[in-house]
């Protein structure tokens, strides 16, 4: 019968989704809040990177040389921290981050979702005490590469959990747990920072060892979840993904959403080889966004200022606890603005957000630009009212993000996949964003020093170009359950014409086409 349903871009074949049936259960939203704590594994370690390499004792034990270039009067003020070896010590994980997300992929498909987050946990706890007693820099970059492990499995797992747990309505907002945990994250770890600069000189170890809190929160956490019913049926345990998606939506009568989950699971079931499948035409425009959605995300500049918030504050004169004062406040308006967005992504969509935090985004980084070019030389400081409003400016530019391509460059992904795809898809995705969270991690330093004020405008050309993908590209996703999202792309303008009008008559479309007829609408 999933062959008869297979729609052009995969997916379901009949729009059921007036039938669904349930209500917000306490049940489901613990389930997500307690999965959404993997995020920040992620925020913590984006944050307490930053700070850490700030840190005198921890540059003199293991970069000393960016230690000197650091203390001495006359370096240029934008290339104090120019070191690819410092660069490599933040970038390792988010390379060793992409190559465990596609690891992840099989694993979430055969093991189910938990799986994967409690194999995240337990390698970020390893990673997190080899960091806190490393004594050498192999020692410490090993830390590292499990940290990315952790970060790769959890990355790939838990926005898809609480896609397939939340009521459609509402999966926008509980999806951005995720993104909540990750700023929490990020705001703990600058605040553990100003803390652990003090304690020398082994502050630094505190800082890094400290992750093992999230990470046990993650693995115990893993541990006492549900499955998700997706997964459940997916692995051909019908009856008790039925009774799990009567529990989490409170009520029995669940038949039109269990129906469009066995159709899905039959039709994932079918597929062999998920990477291969994501090729084909009919996935065309999952596949585009899988890749381009996340590429955007990271090309905001984002990662760029919270992983060395404190080197760029201390680059631009600040002194080393108004730095990391100065990075803990961009944490905090960063876990601030996330709520926005819940609490008007199901209302406004994913659209509206997108587009006006890039334009603001934009509006801020030209700004740091000109008053950086005009104020800020080679051998300046800027005066302490330009200080002040480069931070504002910035805490302006991490509000656009925290409401827009935060917490959405997660959320959009993980929502729009057939279930046939879905672990490769987000796989895909988790990949996408760690090649370039590694590659910008890596280059971040040495662009500030070549392009100096310059590195604003990068970013902002950037996120002018992605404000116009998704206005021109991304249909709205708003309230379209998630099993359906095939029709979606059957309505927009330009996908419809991308898309073959049947399926293709090979083993891969199961030898049946589908008849579905679709509207032109947006």
């Amino acid at each position: 019968m999933a062959g008869g349903f297979a729609g052009g871009s995969g997916g379901v074949g009949k729009e059921r989704a007036n039938q669904y049936k349930g209500r917000v259960t306490a049940y489901v939203v613990i389930a997500c809040v307690v999965a959404a704590t993997g995020g920040s594994l992620f925020g913590y370690d984006i944050g307490i990177s930053g700070g850490v390499t700030s840190m005198d004792d921890f540059l003199k034990d293991f970069f000393p040389t960016v230690l000197r270039h650091k203390l001495h009067a006359h370096e240029n003020n934008y290339c104090k921290f120019n070191s690819q070896g410092l660069a490599a010590f933040t970038s390792s994980l988010y390379l060793a981050g992409l190559v465990a997300s596609l690891m992840a992929s099989p694993v979430t498909r055969m093991y189910g979702r938990r799986a994967s987050i409690i194999g995240g946990g337990i390698s970020f706890l390893i990673g997190s005490a080899l960091n806190a007693s490393a004594v050498n820099l192999a020692m410490l970059l090993l830390g590292r590469i499990m940290l990315g492990v952790g970060i790769g499995f959890g990355n790939q797992a838990i926005p898809v959990y609480l896609s397939e747990m939340a009521p459609t309505h509402l999966r926008g907002g509980l999806n951005m747990m995720f993104q909540v945990a990750t700023t929490f994250g990020i705001f703990t770890a600058n605040m553990v920072n100003y803390g652990t600069q003090k304690l020398r000189p082994w502050g630094w170890r505190l800082s890094l060892g400290l992750a093992a809190v999230p990470a046990l929160l993650m693995t115990i956490g893993g541990i006492f979840l549900p499955e998700t019913p997706n997964s459940l049926i997916e692995r051909g345990l019908k009856e008790r993904g039925r009774k799990l998606l009567e529990r989490i939506r409170g009520t029995k009568d669940v038949d039109a959403e269990f129906q469009d989950m066995v159709d899905a699971s039959e039709l994932a079931n079918s597929v062999e080889h998920p990477f291969r499948n994501i090729l084909q035409k009919k996935y065309r425009p999952e596949l585009v966004m899988a890749i381009f959605m996340p590429t955007f995300q990271i090309l905001t500049g984002i990662n760029s200022i919270l992983f060395y918030a404190p080197v760029l504050f201390q680059s631009m004169g600040f002194e080393g606890d108004a730095s990391l004062y100065s990075s803990a406040t961009t944490g905090g308006v960063l876990a601030f603005s996330t709520f926005i967005s819940i609490a008007t992504v199901d209302r406004l969509g994913r659209r509206v957000l997108l587009i006006s935090g890039g334009i603001q985004m934009i509006t801020c980084q030209v700004i740091v630009a000109i008053i950086l070019g005009i104020k800020f030389g080679d051998n300046q400081e800027l005066s302490k009212a330009y200080s002040i409003s480069v931070v504002v400016v910035i805490c302006l530019f991490v509000v656009a993000f925290g409401w827009s391509w935060g917490p959405l460059g997660w959320t959009v992904p993980s929502e729009i996949f057939p279930l046939e795809i879905r672990s490769a898809g987000q796989s895909i995705t988790v990949a996408v964003n760690l090649l370039f969270t590694f590659i910008i991690a890596q280059i971040f330093l040495s662009l500030l020093c070549h392009l100096r004020f310059g590195i604003f405008l990068f970013f902002a050309g950037w996120i002018t170009i992605m404000t116009i993908f998704v206005f021109v590209f991304l249909p709205e996703t708003k309230g379209i359950p998630i099993e359906e999202m095939s029709f979606m792309w059957r309505r927009h303008w330009f996908w419809k014409r991308v898309l073959p009008r049947e399926p293709e008559a090979d083993s891969n479309d199961y030898g049946v086409k589908s008849s579905i007829e679709l509207g032109d609408g947006v």
